[in-house]
Protein backbone atom coordinates (compact mmCIF):
# COMPACT_ATOMS: atom_id res chain seq x y z
CA UNK A 1 0.00 0.00 0.00
CA UNK A 2 0.75 3.45 0.83
CA UNK A 3 3.56 2.68 3.69
CA UNK A 4 6.52 2.09 1.35
CA UNK A 5 5.97 5.26 -0.85
CA UNK A 6 5.18 7.65 2.60
CA UNK A 7 8.45 5.84 4.07
CA UNK A 8 10.44 6.71 1.24
CA UNK A 9 9.35 10.40 1.48
CA UNK A 10 9.68 10.80 5.16
CA UNK A 11 12.95 9.53 5.29
CA UNK A 12 14.40 13.33 4.66
CA UNK A 13 10.68 15.22 5.30
CA UNK A 14 11.16 13.67 9.02
CA UNK A 15 14.04 16.59 9.46
CA UNK A 16 12.57 20.48 10.02
CA UNK A 17 14.06 22.68 6.90
CA UNK A 18 15.92 25.49 8.22
CA UNK A 19 15.25 28.71 6.58
CA UNK A 20 15.35 32.42 7.32
CA UNK A 21 13.28 35.77 7.03
CA UNK A 22 14.18 38.92 5.13
CA UNK A 23 16.03 40.27 7.60
CA UNK A 24 18.42 36.83 8.76
CA UNK A 25 16.13 35.44 11.71
CA UNK A 26 16.13 31.80 11.48
CA UNK A 27 12.55 29.84 10.75
CA UNK A 28 12.01 26.25 11.27
CA UNK A 29 9.35 25.31 8.82
CA UNK A 30 7.74 22.18 9.44
CA UNK A 31 4.40 20.30 8.78
CA UNK A 32 1.63 22.48 9.56
CA UNK A 33 -0.82 21.18 7.47
CA UNK A 34 -4.39 23.20 7.06
CA UNK A 35 -6.12 23.95 11.04
CA UNK A 36 -9.71 23.37 9.83
CA UNK A 37 -9.19 19.72 8.53
CA UNK A 38 -5.73 19.05 10.48
CA UNK A 39 -4.17 19.87 13.92
CA UNK A 40 -2.76 23.05 11.66
CA UNK A 41 0.36 23.06 13.99
CA UNK A 42 4.26 23.18 12.95
CA UNK A 43 6.13 19.79 14.66
CA UNK A 44 6.82 19.04 18.21
CA UNK A 45 10.45 18.57 16.64
CA UNK A 46 10.88 22.02 15.29
CA UNK A 47 9.61 23.92 18.13
CA UNK A 48 11.96 21.68 20.24
CA UNK A 49 14.96 22.26 18.34
CA UNK A 50 14.55 25.97 17.99
CA UNK A 51 13.89 25.67 22.12
CA UNK A 52 17.51 24.27 22.07
CA UNK A 53 18.72 26.87 19.99
CA UNK A 54 17.69 30.48 21.32
CA UNK A 55 18.37 29.16 24.83
CA UNK A 56 17.19 29.80 28.35
CA UNK A 57 16.37 33.58 27.44
CA UNK A 58 15.41 32.97 24.18
CA UNK A 59 11.89 33.36 22.31
CA UNK A 60 10.25 30.96 20.00
CA UNK A 61 7.35 32.09 18.14
CA UNK A 62 5.34 28.86 17.01
CA UNK A 63 2.20 29.07 14.49
CA UNK A 64 -0.94 28.03 15.20
CA UNK A 65 -3.47 28.02 12.11
CA UNK A 66 -6.22 30.28 11.62
CA UNK A 67 -8.11 31.45 14.83
CA UNK A 68 -8.23 30.44 18.36
CA UNK A 69 -11.26 27.84 17.82
CA UNK A 70 -8.93 25.59 15.63
CA UNK A 71 -5.47 26.00 15.29
CA UNK A 72 -5.28 27.14 18.92
CA UNK A 73 -7.61 25.14 20.84
CA UNK A 74 -5.53 21.95 18.92
CA UNK A 75 -2.12 23.49 19.83
CA UNK A 76 -2.91 23.64 23.62
CA UNK A 77 -5.57 20.20 23.78
CA UNK A 78 -3.31 18.08 20.35
CA UNK A 79 0.53 19.59 21.18
CA UNK A 80 0.88 20.27 23.99
CA UNK A 81 -0.32 17.06 25.58
CA UNK A 82 1.69 14.84 23.48
CA UNK A 83 4.89 17.40 23.74
CA UNK A 84 4.71 18.14 27.69
CA UNK A 85 5.68 21.79 26.46
CA UNK A 86 3.61 24.54 28.03
CA UNK A 87 2.99 28.14 26.38
CA UNK A 88 3.82 31.78 27.83
CA UNK A 89 1.88 33.63 25.86
CA UNK A 90 -0.56 34.04 22.80
CA UNK A 91 -0.26 36.28 20.24
CA UNK A 92 -4.06 37.08 18.82
CA UNK A 93 -3.27 38.58 15.33
CA UNK A 94 -6.54 40.60 14.16
CA UNK A 95 -7.09 43.38 11.08
CA UNK A 96 -9.53 46.09 10.98
CA UNK A 97 -10.72 44.49 7.79
CA UNK A 98 -11.67 41.22 9.72
CA UNK A 99 -13.18 42.80 12.78
CA UNK A 100 -15.48 44.79 10.74
CA UNK A 101 -16.74 41.59 9.07
CA UNK A 102 -17.18 40.16 12.44
CA UNK A 103 -19.57 43.32 13.11
CA UNK A 104 -21.71 43.32 9.71
CA UNK A 105 -19.82 43.91 7.24
CA UNK A 106 -20.21 43.00 3.72
CA UNK A 107 -19.64 39.39 2.03
CA UNK A 108 -16.02 39.84 0.44
CA UNK A 109 -15.74 37.81 -2.94
CA UNK A 110 -12.20 37.05 -4.70
CA UNK A 111 -11.37 39.07 -7.33
CA UNK A 112 -13.89 41.91 -7.09
CA UNK A 113 -12.93 45.18 -5.26
CA UNK A 114 -13.58 45.66 -1.80
CA UNK A 115 -16.65 47.22 -0.58
CA UNK A 116 -16.02 50.83 0.73
CA UNK A 117 -16.76 49.36 4.43
CA UNK A 118 -13.41 47.98 4.50
CA UNK A 119 -11.58 50.92 2.92
CA UNK A 120 -13.01 53.74 4.61
CA UNK A 121 -13.26 54.62 8.36
CA UNK A 122 -15.96 52.72 10.18
CA UNK A 123 -15.56 53.19 13.82
CA UNK A 124 -19.37 51.50 14.30
CA UNK A 125 -18.63 47.87 12.45
CA UNK A 126 -14.60 48.26 14.28
CA UNK A 127 -16.68 48.50 17.87
CA UNK A 128 -18.97 45.40 16.77
CA UNK A 129 -16.65 42.94 15.75
CA UNK A 130 -14.23 43.23 19.23
CA UNK A 131 -17.06 43.43 21.03
CA UNK A 132 -18.47 40.11 19.01
CA UNK A 133 -15.67 38.08 17.62
CA UNK A 134 -12.59 39.45 19.16
CA UNK A 135 -14.00 39.25 22.98
CA UNK A 136 -14.91 35.27 21.96
CA UNK A 137 -11.35 34.63 20.56
CA UNK A 138 -9.61 36.26 23.90
CA UNK A 139 -11.78 34.27 26.25
CA UNK A 140 -10.87 31.20 24.68
CA UNK A 141 -7.31 31.51 24.77
CA UNK A 142 -8.31 32.39 28.92
CA UNK A 143 -9.71 29.04 28.86
CA UNK A 144 -6.18 27.43 29.08
CA UNK A 145 -5.27 29.39 31.26
CA UNK A 146 -2.83 31.90 29.44
CA UNK A 147 -2.14 35.60 28.60
CA UNK A 148 -2.82 36.66 25.17
CA UNK A 149 -1.41 39.52 23.43
CA UNK A 150 -3.06 41.38 20.52
CA UNK A 151 -1.46 42.00 17.99
CA UNK A 152 -3.41 44.23 15.16
CA UNK A 153 -2.02 43.79 11.66
CA UNK A 154 -1.92 47.22 9.91
CA UNK A 155 -3.29 47.69 6.53
CA UNK A 156 -2.25 51.28 4.59
CA UNK A 157 -6.23 51.53 4.48
CA UNK A 158 -6.63 51.40 8.67
CA UNK A 159 -7.15 55.28 10.03
CA UNK A 160 -5.77 55.73 13.25
CA UNK A 161 -9.12 56.27 15.25
CA UNK A 162 -9.81 52.48 14.40
CA UNK A 163 -6.32 51.61 15.17
CA UNK A 164 -6.66 53.30 18.46
CA UNK A 165 -10.11 51.88 19.19
CA UNK A 166 -9.24 47.58 18.21
CA UNK A 167 -5.90 48.37 20.71
CA UNK A 168 -8.63 49.66 23.57
CA UNK A 169 -11.56 47.34 23.26
CA UNK A 170 -8.86 44.23 23.32
CA UNK A 171 -7.77 45.44 26.57
CA UNK A 172 -11.40 45.64 27.98
CA UNK A 173 -11.89 42.23 26.41
CA UNK A 174 -9.39 40.89 28.81
CA UNK A 175 -6.16 41.37 26.50
CA UNK A 176 -2.84 41.60 28.43
CA UNK A 177 -1.99 44.07 26.12
CA UNK A 178 -3.00 45.26 22.59
CA UNK A 179 -0.39 47.02 20.42
CA UNK A 180 -0.44 48.05 16.43
CA UNK A 181 2.31 46.24 14.34
CA UNK A 182 3.72 47.33 11.09
CA UNK A 183 6.24 45.18 10.16
CA UNK A 184 4.53 44.71 6.43
CA UNK A 185 5.67 48.27 5.93
CA UNK A 186 9.04 49.00 7.77
CA UNK A 187 10.06 45.05 8.79
CA UNK A 188 11.61 43.89 12.51
CA UNK A 189 11.52 47.86 12.89
CA UNK A 190 8.02 48.15 12.84
CA UNK A 191 7.47 45.30 15.59
CA UNK A 192 9.36 46.57 18.64
CA UNK A 193 6.12 47.63 20.30
CA UNK A 194 4.70 44.13 19.88
CA UNK A 195 8.03 42.55 20.89
CA UNK A 196 8.31 44.22 24.12
CA UNK A 197 4.57 43.72 24.86
CA UNK A 198 5.39 39.75 23.83
CA UNK A 199 8.18 39.74 26.87
CA UNK A 200 6.22 41.11 29.17
CA UNK A 201 2.99 38.71 28.67
CA UNK A 202 5.53 36.18 29.04
CA UNK A 203 6.64 36.89 32.00
CA UNK A 204 3.19 37.40 33.60
CA UNK A 205 1.81 34.88 36.05
CA UNK A 206 -0.14 32.01 33.76
CA UNK A 207 -2.21 28.97 35.29
CA UNK A 208 -2.12 26.80 32.02
CA UNK A 209 -4.63 24.06 31.54
CA UNK A 210 -6.07 21.69 29.25
CA UNK A 211 -9.64 22.02 28.14
CA UNK A 212 -10.83 18.25 29.05
CA UNK A 213 -9.33 15.39 30.45
CA UNK A 214 -7.70 12.52 27.76
CA UNK A 215 -9.96 9.73 29.81
CA UNK A 216 -13.51 11.90 29.71
CA UNK A 217 -15.92 9.73 26.94
CA UNK A 218 -15.52 10.58 23.27
CA UNK A 219 -18.86 12.35 22.86
CA UNK A 220 -18.10 14.88 26.33
CA UNK A 221 -14.91 15.70 24.84
CA UNK A 222 -16.31 16.96 21.67
CA UNK A 223 -19.49 18.52 23.50
CA UNK A 224 -16.96 20.05 25.61
CA UNK A 225 -15.13 21.98 22.43
CA UNK A 226 -18.50 22.67 21.06
CA UNK A 227 -20.01 24.72 23.76
CA UNK A 228 -16.89 26.34 25.69
CA UNK A 229 -15.12 27.07 22.50
CA UNK A 230 -17.79 27.49 19.81
CA UNK A 231 -20.37 28.34 21.40
CA UNK A 232 -22.81 26.01 20.81
CA UNK A 233 -25.91 24.73 23.06
CA UNK A 234 -25.60 21.04 22.32
CA UNK A 235 -24.43 18.85 19.73
CA UNK A 236 -26.35 16.34 17.11
CA UNK A 237 -24.49 12.93 16.23
CA UNK A 238 -26.01 11.28 13.27
CA UNK A 239 -26.56 7.61 13.53
CA UNK A 240 -22.79 6.85 11.84
CA UNK A 241 -21.24 9.29 14.06
CA UNK A 242 -22.41 7.28 16.45
CA UNK A 243 -21.72 3.89 15.71
CA UNK A 244 -17.74 5.18 14.80
CA UNK A 245 -18.00 6.65 18.56
CA UNK A 246 -18.48 3.17 20.29
CA UNK A 247 -16.60 1.16 17.94
CA UNK A 248 -12.99 3.42 18.89
CA UNK A 249 -14.12 3.32 22.37
CA UNK A 250 -14.41 -0.76 22.69
CA UNK A 251 -11.20 -0.57 20.42
CA UNK A 252 -9.77 1.37 23.50
CA UNK A 253 -8.93 4.80 21.80
CA UNK A 254 -11.27 6.82 23.97
CA UNK A 255 -7.76 8.66 26.08
CA UNK A 256 -6.95 10.28 22.00
CA UNK A 257 -7.59 13.67 21.96
CA UNK A 258 -10.09 15.50 19.61
CA UNK A 259 -8.88 17.28 16.49
CA UNK A 260 -12.68 18.94 15.69
CA UNK A 261 -12.74 19.19 11.24
CA UNK A 262 -14.58 22.91 10.45
CA UNK A 263 -14.90 25.39 8.97
CA UNK A 264 -12.51 27.98 9.83
CA UNK A 265 -14.46 30.91 8.22
CA UNK A 266 -17.20 31.03 11.97
CA UNK A 267 -16.95 29.89 14.83
CA UNK A 268 -19.92 28.03 14.16
CA UNK A 269 -20.22 24.96 11.36
CA UNK A 270 -22.04 27.42 9.34
CA UNK A 271 -19.26 29.84 7.39
CA UNK A 272 -22.00 32.38 6.38
CA UNK A 273 -21.95 33.21 10.27
CA UNK A 274 -19.56 35.86 11.60
CA UNK A 275 -18.70 37.56 15.24
CA UNK A 276 -19.72 34.76 17.56
CA UNK A 277 -22.73 32.91 16.76
CA UNK A 278 -24.87 31.52 19.54
CA UNK A 279 -27.89 29.40 20.10
CA UNK A 280 -27.07 26.49 17.58
CA UNK A 281 -27.05 22.94 17.37
CA UNK A 282 -23.28 21.99 16.09
CA UNK A 283 -24.03 18.61 13.60
CA UNK A 284 -21.52 15.73 13.77
CA UNK A 285 -21.28 14.05 10.68
CA UNK A 286 -18.95 11.58 10.87
CA UNK A 287 -15.70 10.38 12.97
CA UNK A 288 -12.93 9.20 11.64
CA UNK A 289 -9.54 8.22 13.89
CA UNK A 290 -5.94 8.94 12.96
CA UNK A 291 -4.25 6.00 14.93
CA UNK A 292 -0.72 6.70 14.29
CA UNK A 293 -1.01 10.80 14.34
CA UNK A 294 -3.36 10.32 18.05
CA UNK A 295 -6.65 11.55 17.27
CA UNK A 296 -9.99 11.13 17.04
CA UNK A 297 -11.41 13.86 13.97
CA UNK A 298 -14.80 14.65 14.16
CA UNK A 299 -16.35 15.92 10.51
CA UNK A 300 -18.84 19.04 11.33
CA UNK A 301 -21.77 20.37 9.23
CA UNK A 302 -20.52 20.16 5.34
CA UNK A 303 -17.08 20.32 5.72
CA UNK A 304 -14.70 17.75 3.43
CA UNK A 305 -11.35 16.86 3.26
CA UNK A 306 -8.68 15.89 0.24
CA UNK A 307 -10.10 13.94 -2.09
CA UNK A 308 -7.58 10.80 -1.88
CA UNK A 309 -4.89 9.89 -4.07
CA UNK A 310 -4.68 6.58 -6.07
CA UNK A 311 -1.51 4.59 -5.88
CA UNK A 312 0.53 3.82 -9.88
CA UNK A 313 2.15 0.42 -9.60
CA UNK A 314 5.06 2.04 -9.37
CA UNK A 315 4.09 3.46 -5.69
CA UNK A 316 3.25 0.66 -4.63
CA UNK A 317 6.50 -1.32 -5.31
CA UNK A 318 8.39 1.68 -3.16
CA UNK A 319 9.92 1.78 -0.20
CA UNK A 320 13.00 1.58 2.00
CA UNK A 321 14.36 -1.94 1.79
CA UNK A 322 18.12 -1.60 3.43
CA UNK A 323 20.49 1.30 5.05
CA UNK A 324 23.85 1.70 4.75
CA UNK A 325 26.86 4.03 5.17
CA UNK A 326 29.04 5.28 2.42
CA UNK A 327 32.87 5.03 1.39
CA UNK A 328 34.64 6.79 -0.73
CA UNK A 329 38.56 7.22 -1.70
CA UNK A 330 40.53 8.59 -3.99
CA UNK A 331 40.66 5.33 -6.30
CA UNK A 332 37.60 4.05 -5.92
CA UNK A 333 33.98 4.66 -5.35
CA UNK A 334 31.58 2.10 -4.35
CA UNK A 335 27.94 1.87 -3.84
CA UNK A 336 26.96 0.25 -0.85
CA UNK A 337 23.54 -1.61 -0.98
CA UNK A 338 19.73 -0.51 -2.15
CA UNK A 339 17.73 2.24 0.19
CA UNK A 340 14.94 2.34 -1.82
CA UNK A 341 12.85 0.40 -4.38
CA UNK A 342 10.97 2.67 -7.02
CA UNK A 343 8.89 0.57 -9.80
CA UNK A 344 11.19 -2.27 -10.01
CA UNK A 345 14.48 -0.35 -9.94
CA UNK A 346 16.81 0.44 -7.08
CA UNK A 347 18.46 3.22 -5.92
CA UNK A 348 21.77 3.13 -4.53
CA UNK A 349 23.22 5.15 -2.72
CA UNK A 350 26.90 6.29 -3.45
CA UNK A 351 29.09 9.47 -3.38
CA UNK A 352 29.31 11.94 -6.80
CA UNK A 353 32.15 11.79 -8.54
CA UNK A 354 35.43 13.97 -7.83
CA UNK A 355 34.57 16.92 -9.70
CA UNK A 356 31.34 17.15 -7.84
CA UNK A 357 33.07 16.17 -4.83
CA UNK A 358 35.24 18.80 -4.92
CA UNK A 359 32.22 21.33 -5.66
CA UNK A 360 29.60 19.68 -3.66
CA UNK A 361 30.36 18.30 0.26
CA UNK A 362 29.22 14.95 0.66
CA UNK A 363 28.54 12.95 3.93
CA UNK A 364 30.32 9.64 4.12
CA UNK A 365 31.72 6.74 6.53
CA UNK A 366 34.23 4.15 5.66
CA UNK A 367 32.57 0.79 5.12
CA UNK A 368 33.73 -2.65 3.28
CA UNK A 369 32.09 -2.96 0.18
CA UNK A 370 29.67 -6.05 -0.10
CA UNK A 371 27.88 -8.48 -2.61
CA UNK A 372 25.69 -6.21 -3.28
CA UNK A 373 27.92 -3.71 -4.92
CA UNK A 374 30.00 -6.56 -6.59
CA UNK A 375 27.50 -6.96 -8.74
CA UNK A 376 26.45 -3.39 -9.59
CA UNK A 377 30.20 -3.64 -11.21
CA UNK A 378 28.83 -3.58 -15.53
CA UNK A 379 30.49 -4.12 -18.45
CA UNK A 380 32.47 -0.36 -19.47
CA UNK A 381 30.50 2.17 -20.68
CA UNK A 382 31.36 5.61 -21.78
CA UNK A 383 31.44 8.04 -18.72
CA UNK A 384 28.25 10.37 -18.13
CA UNK A 385 27.70 12.84 -15.85
CA UNK A 386 24.39 14.22 -15.33
CA UNK A 387 23.68 16.40 -12.52
CA UNK A 388 19.68 17.06 -11.58
CA UNK A 389 18.55 20.05 -9.64
CA UNK A 390 14.94 20.03 -8.09
CA UNK A 391 13.49 22.76 -6.30
CA UNK A 392 10.81 22.72 -4.01
CA UNK A 393 9.82 25.27 -1.24
CA UNK A 394 12.14 24.77 1.38
CA UNK A 395 14.13 22.04 -0.52
CA UNK A 396 16.71 21.16 -2.92
CA UNK A 397 17.19 18.20 -4.11
CA UNK A 398 20.49 16.37 -5.55
CA UNK A 399 20.21 13.47 -8.15
CA UNK A 400 23.79 12.80 -9.46
CA UNK A 401 23.26 9.69 -11.91
CA UNK A 402 26.49 8.63 -13.02
CA UNK A 403 27.30 6.25 -15.63
CA UNK A 404 30.40 4.68 -15.71
CA UNK A 405 33.22 3.22 -17.44
CA UNK A 406 35.55 1.14 -15.29
CA UNK A 407 34.65 -1.92 -13.78
CA UNK A 408 35.10 -0.90 -9.99
CA UNK A 409 32.60 1.89 -10.16
CA UNK A 410 29.00 1.35 -9.73
CA UNK A 411 26.69 1.90 -12.70
CA UNK A 412 23.95 4.09 -10.56
CA UNK A 413 24.37 6.72 -8.02
CA UNK A 414 21.71 8.36 -6.11
CA UNK A 415 22.94 11.34 -3.37
CA UNK A 416 20.81 10.86 -0.27
CA UNK A 417 18.77 13.98 0.48
CA UNK A 418 20.04 15.50 3.41
CA UNK A 419 23.13 18.39 3.80
CA UNK A 420 26.10 16.93 3.31
CA UNK A 421 29.55 17.24 5.31
CA UNK A 422 32.49 16.26 3.15
CA UNK A 423 35.43 13.81 5.02
CA UNK A 424 37.42 12.20 2.68
CA UNK A 425 38.86 8.31 3.85
CA UNK A 426 42.07 7.28 2.25
CA UNK A 427 42.67 3.25 2.18
CA UNK A 428 45.94 2.75 4.82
Amino acid sequence: GVSGAVTVLMKDAIKPTLMQTLEGTPVFVHAGPFANIAHGNSSVLADKLALKLVGRDGFVVTEAGFGADIGMEKFFNIKCRASGLRPNAVVLVATVRALKMHGGGPNVSAGAPLPREYIDENLSLVSRGCHSNLRKQIEIAHLFGVPVVVALNVFKTDTQAEIEQVCQLAKECGAFDAVPSHHWALGGRGSVELARAVKEASGAPSNFQFLYSPELPIVEKIRTIAQKVYGADDIALSPQAEAEIENYEQQGYRSLPICMAKTHLSLSHMPDKKGAPTGFTLPIRTVRASIGAGFIYPLVGTVSLFDSFKLTASERDTGVTQTCPLEWCPNQMQACGPIAGAGGRKLLTSCPPPLLLELLPFHHQRTPPGPRCDRLRQRGLPGVVVVVVVVVPGVVVWWWWCLTAGPALPLICLGAVEPWSHRRVHDP
